[in-house]
C-alpha cells in the first residue's frame, strides 16, 4: 500500500536556523571590526587635502613613525616595526599577487623628510608606480 506523502507549502519553511547564524555571524563581525583597525600610532600632518579614490582593494599602508621605523599593514606582527629589505620583499609580494593595489604612505609629522623620501625611493625599487600620501584634514 501506498503512502501519501503530505508536501509542505514554501510558506511554512522555518527560518529560526537561518536567524539564528545570521545572529552568529552578527556577533562574531561585531567582536572582530575592532580589531581590524588598530595600527601604529602615527601623528599625521595637517593640511588640506582631498580624499582618495575608493577602491574595491585593500590597501597597503605604509607607516613610518617618529622615530623612523617602517610598518607595514600586511603580514605578521603589523604591530612591529620591519627593516627596509623585509619591507620591499612583502611588498613586491604583494604586486606580484595583486597588481595595482593602492600603496600609501602614512608618515609622522615628525620624522625627518629625508627618511620619508627613503621610503618612496624603497617603495618605488619594490615596483610601486604610485604612492598616496595620508594627512589629516585641516582641524576647523
Amino acid at each position: 500500500m501506498r503512502q501519501r506523502i503530505r508536501k509542505r507549502p514554501m510558506s511554512e519553511i522555518n527560518v529560526v536556523p537561518y536567524i539564528d547564524v545570521m545572529l552568529v555571524l552578527l556577533i562574531i563581525f561585531m567582536i572582530t571590526a575592532p580589531l581590524l583597525s588598530q595600527g601604529v600610532k602615527v601623528d599625521l600632518p595637517q593640511v588640506p587635502s582631498q580624499p582618495m579614490p575608493s577602491t574595491d582593494k585593500e590597501p597597503v599602508i605604509i607607516s613610518v613613525d617618529d622615530s623612523g621605523d617602517f610598518y607595514i599593514n600586511y603580514g605578521d606582527d603589523q604591530d612591529k616595526p620591519v627593516t627596509a629589505a623585509i619591507l620591499a620583499n612583502r611588498v613586491n609580494a604583494l604586486l606580484r599577487y595583486q597588481p595595482n593595489i593602492p600603496v600609501y604612505v602614512k608618515g609622522d609629522h615628525s620624522v625627518s623628510y629625508g627618511r620619508v623620501v627613503e621610503l618612496m625611493a624603497l617603495l618605488q625599487g619594490a615596483g610601486v608606480e604610485g604612492v598616496g600620501l595620508v594627512t589629516e584634514p585641516l582641524e576647523q
